[in-house]
C-alpha cells in the first residue's frame, strides 16, 4: 500500500475542475476524470452520469500500474500515455505527474491529436495546481488552539 496521501482544498478544486472542464471544451470530448495512483477518484466533469466513475477510477489506476511493468520489462521507466480505441468510444489515458492519471473520454467528433494536445496543455496546468504546497493550519482558516485542544481530547478519550 503506497503512503501517498492526497489533500485537496476547496480553491484548488476550483482549478482542477475547471482545467478538466477547458479540456472537454476545447477537446470536444465527452468526459473527463482524474484520478491517483491508488485509484481514488479525485475529479470528474461532463457526461459521466452513465458511468461508475468509481469503478473505472480503479481500473484506470490498475492499469496504468500493469503498464508500469510492462514498460520496465522493456526498458523503460514507464508510459507516460495510454490509449484505448472502440468503435464509438475512446479513451486517452495520462500521467499528469507521478500520483496523478487524468483520463478523456471521447468519440469521432475529435482526433486523438486534439485530444493529446489538450490534455499536454491541461496537464500543466493541473501541475501548477498540484505543486503549491497546502496551506498551513494558520492560513487555512484553522484556529492552531483548537485543533490542539481538539487532538489532546480525543487523545485522552483513547488512552481511557
Amino acid at each position: 500500500m503506497s503512503e501517498y496521501s492526497l489533500m485537496i482544498y476547496e480553491e484548488q478544486m476550483e482549478k482542477i475542475d475547471a482545467a478538466i472542464l477547458w479540456v472537454i471544451k476545447k477537446a470536444e470530448a465527452k468526459c473527463a476524470l482524474l484520478v491517483d495512483k491508488n485509484g481514488h477518484l479525485i475529479a470528474r466533469q461532463g457526461f459521466t452520469q452513465s458511468l461508475d466513475t468509481t469503478a473505472l477510477a480503479a481500473l484506470l489506476a490498475g492499469s496504468f500500474a500493469s503498464t508500469r511493468e510492462i514498460a520496465r520489462l522493456v526498458g523503460e521507466p514507464e508510459f507516460s500515455v495510454l490509449f484505448h480505441q472502440g468503435k464509438k468510444d475512446h479513451i486517452h489515458i495520462s500521467l499528469v505527474n507521478e500520483q496523478i492519471i487524468l483520463a478523456v473520454i471521447f468519440d469521432d467528433r475529435t482526433t486523438i491529436g486534439m485530444v493529446r494536445l489538450y490534455v499536454r496543455e491541461a496537464g500543466a496546468k493541473l501541475n501548477e495546481v498540484f505543486a503549491v504546497p497546502p496551506p498551513s493550519a494558520e492560513h487555512a482558516g484553522l484556529d492552531v488552539e483548537f485543533t490542539r485542544t481538539a487532538e489532546s481530547r480525543i487523545d485522552d478519550l483513547f488512552r481511557g
